[in-house]
């Protein structure tokens, strides 16, 4: 199915909804960051590719990737309307992490991305985190 408008007014459109950031996934994440006395984090940390998470002193970037919007294949979830435009989107948005992914990591940044289906599990969440190298931050 093509747009019903033209590419400038789509891009007007887009740019017009503001971002509230993943706050569920986020919360989750915090959750077990506090029920486990996990310290030194920060949000909203001014870093290139906005991670979700920041650990200063151990130089590490923690991302909670949406299923949906970052192609996870969890969900096995197509749009069926506009599937075009969707698969363009997930795939610029996995591009996008990819290219974040390397230049924080060549900038000696630890770069972890999280999936929000994972996140369901606090057992796996926890699992990961001291897989992740965060043993001595963990209560």
């Amino acid at each position: 199915m093509t747009d019903t408008f033209t590419r400038m007014e789509r891009s007007r459109i887009m740019r017009s909804v503001k971002q509230r950031g993943n706050k569920s996934t986020e919360l989750r994440l915090i959750q077990v960051f506090r029920s486990n006395a996990i310290t030194g984090w920060r949000r909203g940390y001014p870093l290139f590719g906005k991670p979700d998470f920041v650990f200063l002193k151990k130089r590490m970037a923690i991302f909670v990737d949406g299923c949906f919007w970052h192609g996870h294949d969890c969900r096995n979830t197509v749009p069926k309307d506009n599937a075009e435009y969707w698969g363009r989107k997930i795939q610029r948005n996995r591009e996008r992490d990819r290219l974040v992914t390397k230049e924080l990591s060549q900038k000696n940044w630890q770069v972890m991305r999280i999936w929000e289906c994972e996140l369901k599990s606090k057992a796996f969440t926890l699992s990961f985190l001291k897989n992740a190298n965060l043993n001595n931050l963990l209560g």
